[in-house]
């Protein structure tokens, strides 16, 4: 530009040469980030497969260390973050070799004084990686076992959500929840304004970098002279350095959090897996013994004490061995020593042949009823109807909507615990396996349905009557049919031996034969009524599940509002004002270089070069403090926001009734908790701070160009249009994709989650690899949308570069054309601002994509927000006394309820007045309405007609939490949440310690826990997995003798316990609940035989109501039952 008489092709020859140097550059850049980004899919594809195949083969005391929560953030989080690593992790060692290469230039340019620039380079990289380090504790110890305890806790209360409403417990989990919630948001505070910090220092560090190396090289010498050519190569050699330098601590601080997930992920590859040699498979034999364990111990951890000492068992082929004991004696156990699923300390376990296996807890998929029988073999039509018929389902199957092609929810969600059981039982009938393993199946069914499943499958004359069995029961009248009976004592077998043989040892089993002979296990047989003709099913009432939908189109403004709206003007207005003065002391800073270059040059020097010196030094300090202002102030919004959406989705869910539970995949809403939430904690903020400053980056480079060349406007403005095309056109897509992408994700946790909880059963029938295979679909799915949308993310990137690189070709040519009037200076500046451009461009638009993509999040959280939700919980004002209900009268007048919309009624005019102090039992078949009417009573399901009264209070009127606190009851399944075991008593903290033991000691838990290392502080794992099923059967007891309320409610709530303990429940009650009304949903006669009355349910209806004795005179359908049972 100084040289008058330079041709003006030199000009045009540099422009189109910097202009097609600047678009191979972007093509190479964006081929290797495409390779990249192929690598780190795969990788991230692999990882999640081995995590999978080895939740498969872990052994139980591994898997009580990792929680379902765990494992599944492994699956979400790490991979992704190894994924990040291998996109980003050449910029480790290409960075340095980048800056080495500037630093150089800068050398030759500038002589000795470049080494100032060094030295600041040398001076700034301990601090940022002191603070990379900081954060990267921060992010590991703190605020991700904060996370891990949040997503554990909200996995169980998900899991646990039906007693949640029936102990009007939601406050209590609600308020630990946010405590997790807080610290995990102080924790994330700290590390964002560590994090502002080194953006401060980075972004402030250019002009740093300047001010060092032209203060240096004024300095050392007045002859010294900054001319524009070695003020704006210099400039353009210090931008070329940003990138590097930028990179370099984001390279840096992914490999920290990579290596950080690679641990964790080695952890739990390397726990401990089931040992193949635990149990010797051999193939079936004509004759022989079909299992044998031979001098066995077995524990369940390595190191804990055994569960099971000296077994010694021959099972010969085709017989039928009982095996019974007191709960926690090591009945489950030995099923699982079967399995292999044990630790082995000593002996030999050898089966032969294939297994099926019922466990005592029905797994079920969520799936149709069909799937769940087949489980992966081919249909064989006249088999399968033999195994419905033998396993009781066909009248059940009646009742579904969709008969066999009804879904199940998630863990069985709308079965009754019966009809998960012979679900479950049906699985293993159909595989014609050799030996089957039955963990008391017959526990959850009516006793009369558990006669018909014992007559027509397990027993001498059932369909398994070739088969080896090996049953673990607590029904007495099963036993003389057994070819063997093991008793089992803590862990050892005392006694063994035919029925017969057993009962004249007169030892310990004929005492407990004797004493329990009289309360025969047997029931009712509530004939199936024939069925009347139902009306057509429509196609979608057996669809239970809602797949987690796509919305469509673009994020709607209202988001973006309720996301604004949620921070508030008060600060945003703020941050606006602090990026426009950030920007604005950029523009002088620059401004000011370009004039100090036109400076003239007087005999050799310049003049008052110091103040120059001293205003530049200034401008760039301003520059930093402004950034430093914007980035905390903008972290510190997001914290707010996020705060208050995650609130918002947490109070949604809780609040939402139990049909919401049934028809939402536990997957979708930890989905929300885990995935959405750490977006908007994270992703949003950081896309709102990149996007704000690149804006206001651009507007300061077109600002400087159209100073220099003011026709260039006529060039900008196309330009502009084509970009504003290209970034519709990709953001509507991509934003798509994502959502695509996110919805495909639910369907892999969902089924990781049941496949860790169905583990046993899976090995014991030999399907891992049709699980595997269903696995890898669904990631395989999930990334067939994954992949489209980082390629369409090149796409745009390409495009832009070559509009950014017209940009740059407009200002070169435009300046050489108006060489004459232009100065150096001006020129400089707005060419070396024009080459900016293009990263500017590109980072806008991957900065809004970010934004549009995360703030999907926002929308996905929000969902909620709209669903049905229950009656409130308190109602202000209302007037219910302290005591109410004093006497604990009910009262039903024409009360009908149903399931859900569109279903028929599930009960259908109930009149019925319950007197205080009286003592009730419903029975009836499974699915006739007995545990419908107490969802009534706890207005789990809200009246379809008609009106409930408790002590003359109508209690639709009531607050929820004021009803369900009031009364009482003790569920079908038991479920404990991981905590101590007083908080699953008592989470709220009103008891006194007293008051806990006595209510264990009434419980018969007193001995037990007092046993326990920590008493009551005894930690109980996820779903109370490390105490037996009767234990937490127990603990629910103790629970209502906690509560001690006027009403209880009791749902088959002796299903899995043993006579002896049965019969200890039974007098508690009669006991303690004296002075209560008391409901018993019975399936078993001897029960309620004292009750001051029966009301026998059919369908719906009530069929017959009187005290038992008149009933039995009546000779009505509760005579034909007790009949059964031989009561009468």
């Amino acid at each position: 530009m100084r040289d008058e008489d330079a041709p003006l092709w030199k000009g045009y020859f540099y422009a189109t040469l910097m202009f097609l140097l600047s678009c191979l550059q972007s093509l190479f850049n964006h081929q290797y980030m495409y390779t990249c980004f192929t690598v780190g899919m795969r990788v991230k594809t692999a990882v999640m497969g081995l995590v999978y195949r080895k939740s498969l083969v872990i052994n139980s005391s591994a898997r009580r260390t990792c929680t379902v929560g765990e494992i599944v953030n492994l699956v979400s989080a790490d991979t992704q973050k190894l994924m990040d690593f291998v996109v980003y992790f050449n910029a480790v060692w290409l960075a340095p070799i980048e800056i080495a290469l500037c630093l150089f230039f800068l050398w030759q340019h500038l002589g000795p004084s470049a080494l100032a620039g060094i030295a600041t380079v040398i001076l700034i990289f301990p601090l940022n990686g002191f603070i990379a380090k900081k954060r990267s504790k921060l992010q590991v110890k703190i605020q991700m076992k904060f996370m891990d305890g949040r997503i554990r806790l909200m996995n169980e209360i998900l899991n646990g959500i039906k007693i949640l409403k029936f102990y009007a417990w939601e406050k209590a989990f609600l308020e630990q929840v946010l405590g997790y919630r807080e610290k995990e948001l102080k924790a994330l505070k700290k590390s964002q304004i560590l994090y502002s910090i080194s953006i401060e220092t980075f972004c402030a560090f250019f002009p740093k970098i300047a001010f060092a190396m032209f203060g240096v090289y004024v300095g050392l010498d007045d002859r010294n002279v900054l001319d524009a050519q070695k003020v704006f190569v210099s400039m353009a050699l210090i931008n070329i350095l940003k990138t590097p330098l930028s990179q370099l601590p984001f390279a840096i601080s992914t490999t920290m959090q990579a290596v950080v997930s690679l641990r964790r992920l080695g952890k739990y590859l390397c726990s401990e897996e089931l040992k193949v040699d635990n149990v010797s498979k051999a193939p079936l034999s004509s004759d022989g013994d079909d299992v044998v364990l031979e001098n066995g111990t077995f524990s369940w951890s390595a190191e804990g004490a055994p569960c099971l000492k000296r077994i010694n068992i021959r099972v010969p082929r085709g017989s039928l061995v009982a095996v019974v004991g007191h709960v926690g004696s090591g009945k489950s156990s030995l099923l699982s020593a079967m399995l292999g699923e044990t630790e082995k300390r000593s002996g030999q376990v050898s089966v032969k042949g294939s297994v099926a296996y019922v466990p005592q807890q029905a797994w079920i998929q969520n799936a149709t009823v069909q799937d769940n029988i087949i489980f992966g073999r081919e249909k064989l039509k006249t088999w399968y109807h033999r195994v419905l018929e033998a396993c009781a389902l066909l009248p059940d199957l009646d009742i579904l909507p969709a008969g066999d092609a009804t879904e199940i929810g998630e863990k069985g969600l709308n079965l009754s615990g019966g009809q998960k059981q012979r679900v479950s039982l049906a699985r293993a009938v159909y595989r014609k396996a050799d030996v089957y393993l039955l963990d008391d199946p017959l526990s959850a069914v009516d006793a009369h349905v558990g006669q018909h499943i014992f007559d027509k499958v397990i027993g001498p004359k059932g369909v398994l009557r070739d088969k080896t069995r090996i049953l673990v029961t607590h029904g007495m009248s099963f036993l003389p049919q057994a070819d063997l009976i093991l008793v089992l004592v803590d862990g050892e077998i005392t006694e063994s031996g035919s029925y017969q043989e057993l009962l004249s040892r007169h030892g310990a089993f004929a005492d407990f034969i004797h004493t329990f002979a009289s309360t025969e296990r047997k029931e009712s047989n509530m004939e199936p009524v024939s069925e009347t003709d139902q009306e057509q099913v429509p196609e979608d009432l057996g669809k239970l599940t809602e797949v987690d939908k796509a919305r469509t189109g673009r994020v709607r403004l209202e988001m973006y509002k309720k996301y604004f709206k949620t921070i508030g003007l008060a600060i945003i207005i703020p941050i606006v004002f602090l990026y426009a003065f950030q920007q604005g002391a950029s523009l002088a800073y620059n401004y000011w270089l370009s004039m100090w270059a036109d400076d003239p040059v007087v005999n050799g020097t310049q003049i008052d070069a110091d103040l120059k010196l001293t205003v530049f030094g200034a401008l760039g300090f301003v520059q930093g403090v402004a950034i430093f202002g914007t980035t905390v102030a903008i972290s510190i919004c997001g914290i707010i926001a996020s705060r208050q959406l995650h609130m918002d989705l947490l109070i949604n869910v809780l609040r939402s009734p139990m049909s919401f539970f049934e028809c939402t995949p536990s997957g979708n809403l930890l989905n929300r908790f885990a995935k959405e939430i750490d977006a908007i904690d994270c992703m949003v903020p950081e896309g709102l701070k990149m996007m704000l400053s690149y804006v206001f980056k651009l507007m300061e480079v077109c600002i400087i160009v159209m100073m220099a060349t003011p026709f260039a406007i006529v060039i900008i403005l196309p330009l502009a249009f084509l970009y504003a095309f290209v970034q519709s056109f990709y953001v509507a897509t991509s934003c798509q994709l994502r959502r695509l992408e996110a919805v495909s994700r639910s369907p892999i946790y969902t089924h990781f989650n049941e496949t860790v909880q169905g583990a046993s059963v899976i090995r014991a029938f030999g399907e891992q690899s049709r699980f595997i295979l269903q696995a890898n679909q669904r990631v395989d799915f999930n990334q067939t949308s994954y992949f489209p949308r980082f390629v369409a993310t090149r796409w745009l990137a390409v495009n832009l570069e070559f509009v950014g690189n017209g940009v740059v070709l407009a200002a070169a040519i435009l300046s050489v054309m108006g060489k004459s009037t232009l100065s150096p200076g001006i020129v400089g500046l707005a060419v070396s601002h024009s080459l900016q451009v293009t990263g500017i461009l590109s980072w806008i638009v991957r900065s809004w994509t970010d934004v549009e993509n995360n703030i999907v999040s926002v929308e996905r959280v929000n969902e909620y927000a709209d669903t049905a939700k229950e009656a409130s919980w308190c109602i202000e004002g209302s007037s219910l006394p302290q005591a109410w209900p004093q006497k604990g009268t009910i009262e039903f007048q024409d009360y009908g309820l149903q399931y859900r919309k569109g279903l028929e009624l599930a009960l259908k005019g109930i009149t019925l007045n319950i007197q205080e102090r009286e003592k009730v039992g419903l029975v009836g078949r499974t699915g006739a309405g007995k545990s419908s009417l107490a969802l009534g009573i706890f207005r789990i399901l809200e009246a379809a007609k008609g009106k409930i009264f408790i002590d003359g209070v109508n209690i639709a009127e009531i607050g929820l939490h004021d009803l369900r606190s009031r009364i009482t009851i003790i569920p079908q399944d038991p479920v404990l949440f991981s905590g101590s075991l007083r908080m699953n008593l008592d989470p709220f903290d009103t008891y006194t310690d007293e008051e806990v033991w006595s209510s264990l000691e009434l419980a018969h838990l007193k001995n037990f826990v007092s046993n326990l290392p920590d008493k009551l502080n005894y930690e109980c794992s996820e779903g109370g997995e490390n105490l037996s099923l009767g234990q937490r059967q127990l603990v629910c007891l103790a629970r209502a003798l906690l509560r001690k309320t006027k009403i209880l409610v009791l749902d088959e709530a002796t299903a899995a316990v043993d006579l002896e303990t049965d019969t200890l429940i039974q007098s508690t009650i009669r006991t303690q609940f004296e002075d209560c009304t008391v409901l018993t949903i019975a399936h078993r006669l001897n029960t309620i035989m004292d009750y001051t009355r029966v009301i026998v349910m059919d369908r719906g209806h009530i069929s017959e109501m009187d005290s038992p004795a008149n009933l039995i005179s009546q000779r009505g359908q509760f005579y034909r039952m007790c009949r059964e049972a031989g009561l009468v």
